[in-house]
């Protein structure tokens, strides 16, 4: 007797909003499950299809097509609680890139604070160590370490390898002095200027509106992606529903 709750391929893509291809290009790539075969030899679906489907559609949204295809079939292997921590690492890494533009935008606020208390720094061509732990209020040591933990490089252009410092030098050695000020680690000061380097922050120009409308953006991208992840979450529960529970675990040696 035919299973009267199979869905045909047809039916699947209407209520899932794909093609009739893209669901079996889908099930190809193992986004979903293969369906089992009527006897003549029609593909026969689940809800559960349906569903994963949907999930599939939010988890692109939220880390793109290929990282959702990957979790999608890796998902359909692991136990309910392995699929469950999966699931829960997405949401951990939108919350870490958020935490790291919300981040970099304090940070923007303490260089722009510290610039407007120390603008004569900026006007400079070049400065020896002196003159730049000067003008920062900070001691030259203070300046070497920096360099040590490669947060500036300054130039060595004397017989003695004297240390002087460029307008990009000058900048970069202004920003950490800002970000210490605010009581930022040095870790994260190495973290934030990284993110404002991959921003061209520091050395391709736009100056500080540039780099906040930039982060205003990434922080919107970031909230519709978040979006879209919890939309997927009923049907994310749908399929770990359907998967295998967590195995005990084995017994202790006697």
């Amino acid at each position: 007797m035919p299973d009267e709750s199979a869905l045909r391929t047809v039916d699947v893509a209407r209520e899932s909003g794909y093609s009739v291809q893209q669901v079996r290009d889908l099930e190809r790539l193992g986004v979903i499950p293969a369906a089992t075969r009527s006897s003549n030899g029609y593909r026969a679906y689940a809800p559960v299809h349906v569903r994963a489907l949907r999930a599939y559609r939010g988890l692109a949204g939220a880390v793109g097509p290929v990282a959702a295809r990957q979790l999608m079939a890796d998902l359909w292997t692991r136990t309910v609680t392995e699929a469950a921590a999966a699931i829960n690492a997405v949401h951990v890494g939108l919350a870490r890139e958020r935490d790291e533009v919300l981040r970099a935008q304090k940070a923007l606020w303490a260089i722009e604070s510290e610039a407007a208390h120390h603008g004569a720094v900026e006007g400079a061509d070049t400065m020896t160590i002196t003159e730049l732990a000067a003008a920062l209020g900070v001691r030259t040591s203070t300046l070497r370490f920096w360099e040590r933990e490669g947060l500036v490089a300054p130039e060595r252009v004397t017989s003695l390898r004297a240390r002087r410092y460029d307008a990009p030098a000058i900048g970069a050695a202004r920003i950490v002095a800002a970000l210490r000020g605010s009581g930022y680690g040095i870790p994260a000061v190495r973290d934030i200027i990284d993110s404002l380097h991959s921003l061209h922050s520091l050395r391709e120009g736009g100056g500080p509106e540039r780099v906040r409308h930039i982060l205003v953006e990434r922080l919107d991208r970031i909230g519709a992606r978040s979006v879209e992840l919890l939309r997927a979450g009923a049907d994310l529960a749908a399929v770990l529903d359907s998967l295998t529970p967590a195995r005990d675990p084995a017994p202790a040696p006697a």
